[in-house]
């Protein structure tokens, strides 16, 4: 296993959830239109070859599955352009009270994964692993509770294995993405509302890079007429939009980081590095041969080095831009490596890496390191000050943990709530909570979801 020095700059980025590109310009698409959050026209959001009947209720289900008890997933498979990859899977998680009739449900909410992992990694990881108990993930545990649960996978999700060229991924940037959240919630809302559920606005959570997308969409929200904003309220999970004017060390160090991927980007490569195919080995190993060395990591063995992305995700960044940065807080001996993790099961994690998708378009993050460096300008943080929708942060003190609380300063909401998990003090950054804790571990549902879904039963 290898770890070359262009996954080491992408894990900066993947790890913190970013998005950004320089804004290459849509050569062909009319379906491109000019804001990145116009509307794209009704009959390209359903799958051409589908004609069934409930489409009259919005997209048709592509698959209906059983979670757990009465708590079950629809996935509805949305075409949002004429590219052969121009999908994105919706899903929902939502209790049932007769086969095909969800629960009434008030309360809803809209959900973007980050990196790396999609909809079912991010927030259904628990149905996956046998390490855990199925109702161990965030979507299950809100369902449970009567919140009407919906997500989103982005394109890059179902890009296959065998792909091996990346141009479709041009235009695939933070823009695009958050149009395409926009048009999972009008859906989202649209079957709600056909099934008798409200019609209401939703609460949109983004998680890591979810949330730069969520904040994004509600930057160009704003510019559309009112009777169209769709967003209730704003929960960003573990980021930050723009560093603080004090963060001047890591500004400097995305700014590194935003001039390799750009370099890359203009040199034609817009996929970001084959980040989750290095996951899913990882994570393999670690499971199927746990004692044998790594030729990635002399003198780790796979269990060990799969321990240390996750308990130290910064010392795979070139270079560091949250300093101490990781997706899981871990136990250290005295000779170095991680010995284990500390809230979330080690063969939990190791499962979740295995759920990698494959592939991420590099738009996005350069995009996100812009944001983050202050240059080149962009557009998606022109009208901040015009979105007032209550918000709460929430945080992993080991994470992106009090550099996102900047960010919520440029906003005009009023109603603005944080939640940062912290188990140290600041010093012992290093061991605490991590980026992923907030949704793997054992005590994530008191730590992180009841907060949650208290504030989501005041709002």
């Amino acid at each position: 296993m290898r770890f070359p020095s262009k996954m080491a700059t992408w894990l900066c980025i993947c790890a913190l959830g970013f998005e950004m590109q320089a804004h290459a310009e849509d050569e062909s698409p009319e379906w491109q239109l000019p804001s990145y959050l116009d509307e794209v026209r009704d009959e390209e959001m359903y799958d051409d070859d589908d004609d069934d009947d409930d489409a009259l209720c919005g997209p048709a289900v592509t698959e209906r599955r059983q979670i757990l008890g009465d708590v079950f997933e629809y996935s509805y498979r949305v075409r949002v352009g004429y590219g052969a990859h121009d999908f994105i899977t919706l899903h929902r998680v939502v209790r049932e009270v007769t086969p095909w009739v969800s629960a009434r449900a008030p309360k809803s909410v809209f959900l973007v994964h980050g990196d790396a992992w999609g909809f079912r990694s991010a927030f259904l990881s628990s149905v996956a692993s046998g390490a855990v108990p199925r109702q161990q993930s965030l979507a299950v545990f809100l369902a449970q509770r009567g919140v009407d649960v919906w997500g989103i996978d982005l394109r890059w999700v179902h890009v296959p294995r065998e792909t091996t060229d990346f141009s479709f991924m041009k235009s695939w940037n933070l823009g695009l993405h958050a149009r395409d959240v926009g048009t999972g919630m009008r859906l989202a809302r649209d079957v709600r509302e056909c099934k008798g559920l409200g019609s209401g606005r939703m609460v949109l959570l983004g998680w890591s890079r979810g949330a730069t997308i969520a904040y994004a969409y509600l930057n160009g929200e704003t510019q559309l007429s009112l009777w169209k904003h769709q967003v209730s309220g704003f929960i960003p999970v573990d980021m930050a939009y723009v560093f603080a004017p004090g963060d001047v060390v890591e500004r400097q160090a995305a700014c590194q980081t935003h001039a390799v991927l750009a370099q890359f980007q203009a040199a034609g490569q817009y996929e970001g590095g084959m980040l989750g195919l290095q996951l899913q080995y990882l994570g393999g190993l670690a499971i199927t041969q746990p004692d044998a060395g790594t030729s990635g990591l002399p003198g780790y063995t796979n269990r060990e080095a799969a321990l240390l992305f996750g308990a130290a995700t910064s010392a795979f960044q070139k270079p560091p831009i949250i300093p101490d940065y990781h997706w899981t807080g871990g136990q250290f001996g005295a000779a170095g490596p991680p010995t284990g993790l500390t809230w979330t099961r080690e063969r939990f994690f190791f499962d979740g890496l295995v759920q990698s998708s494959p592939y991420q378009s590099i738009g996005e993050q350069v995009d996100t390191l812009a944001m983050w460096c202050g240059a080149p300008d962009v557009p998606y943080d022109d009208h901040l000050k015009q979105v007032t929708v209550p918000v709460l942060y929430v945080g992993a003190a080991g994470g992106v943990g009090r550099y996102g609380l900047h960010s919520l300063s440029l906003l005009g909401s009023t109603d603005v709530s944080t939640h940062v998990v912290q188990r140290f003090p600041d010093t012992a950054r290093a061991l605490d909570y991590g980026h992923a804790d907030l949704f793997l571990a054992d005590d994530a549902e008191t730590a992180v979801w009841t907060p949650i879904l208290e504030w989501l039963q005041r709002h």
